[in-house]
């Protein structure tokens, strides 16, 4: 007869610095809670000592990591051929812009024809940032009826520039590029401190299509071999991840107080980027929808070359782990959540 395998020493969490369940539950320590009655300790990538692997929070090269973060990272590693599973996915209004040069006349996306968009080049193993311009201005131009070839594409190299999109916004400044896509907090205030004017809000597009981004939808993964080892290891961390969501569904201020630790901006970035409501987004599912939205970006990244081969999302994603996960949530005790010490 076989013996079950040990379990983990070691637990280990990495998520993008963005509102996630798996931040809300580490801030709330309700992760190292769950798991210390079992003499697992749980740990964040970001946190862990020099030596550690950080590059798996792109490769997911570890077999004990759960990673909330941005799908282009995700869908590179089981691209690869990492075994990976999709266990999650979440769907959260991150303020997504195109900026111009104050005086450039872009006051739509109809007016980024012929104009030149910045497209950062980072030299790492995967560079999201430029795909995140790519898609950012794909959704912008689709709303008029555009594509990127009605528009000039300048490849603005990011090495040396500190801070994120700091190399594009000063190719904006110098009149290098005409349009730079942004998202997020610090986006907010990097705008802001540059002086460059918002020429399209792709938040208050109405099809959600054109938002389809890095983290819209945001996946959660593991590992095949802890699922494969360890199943109720996996329901419990969602079962957390669950209840950090609804904790979250009724404090509104403390999540704000969350986001701008995890984001590293103060309240005005997390306030300009993150629409009243934000905090009520936070719980995970794999619905037919957001399934479709992810495998819409799959197949854009495959088609700019940043996917080797192709991630058939339907049988990347198992549902089970998350059934599990809302069945031991329901049956959770519904007193209200210890604070944090």
């Amino acid at each position: 007869m076989t013996s079950a395998p040990a379990l983990p020493a070691t637990l280990w969490f990495t998520r993008c610095p963005v509102p996630t369940a798996t931040g809300i539950a580490a801030d709330r320590r309700w992760l190292t809670d769950e798991f210390a009655p079992d003499g697992i300790a749980v740990r964040s990538l970001q946190d862990a000592e020099p030596a550690a692997d950080r590059e798996a929070h792109f490769t997911h090269a570890l077999p004990g990591l759960f990673r909330e973060g941005g799908n282009v990272p995700a869908l590179w590693a089981r691209s690869r051929g990492e075994r990976t599973r999709l266990i999650g996915l979440t769907w959260i209004e991150e303020r997504q812009v195109v900026l111009v040069a104050p005086g450039s006349g872009i006051r739509s996306a109809g007016d980024l024809r012929g104009r030149r968009i910045a497209l950062p080049v980072h030299r790492i193993a995967i560079d999201f940032w430029r795909a995140m311009a790519l898609r950012g201005f794909e959704g912008a131009l689709a709303s008029a009826g555009l594509g990127p070839a009605d528009t000039v594409p300048v490849d603005v190299p990011a090495d040396g520039h500190p801070g994120q999109w700091a190399a594009e916004l000063a190719a904006l400044r110098r009149g290098d590029v005409d349009a730079v896509y942004v998202k997020g907090a610090l986006a907010v205030e990097a705008a802001r401190r540059s002086g460059a004017e918002v020429a399209v809000e792709l938040d208050d597009l109405p099809d959600r299509r054109f938002r389809i981004n890095n983290g819209t939808p945001r996946p959660i993964t593991v590992h095949q071999d802890l699922l494969d080892e360890h199943p109720a290891l996996v329901d419990r961390f969602l079962a957390v991840l669950l209840r950090a969501a609804d904790w979250a569904a009724q404090s509104p201020a403390e999540v704000d107080r969350i986001l701008g630790a995890e984001t590293g901006a103060g309240a005005e970035g997390v306030a300009g980027a993150y629409r009243p409501g934000t905090h009520l987004t936070l719980h995970p599912d794999l619905s037919p929808e957001r399934l479709a939205l992810l495998a819409e970006q799959e197949s854009a990244l495959r088609a700019h070359g940043f996917l080797p081969e192709p991630v058939q999302v339907t049988t990347w994603a198992d549902p089970e782990p998350l059934r599990r996960a809302a069945a031991l949530n329901d049956a959770h005790p519904k007193s209200p959540l210890p604070a944090a010490p």
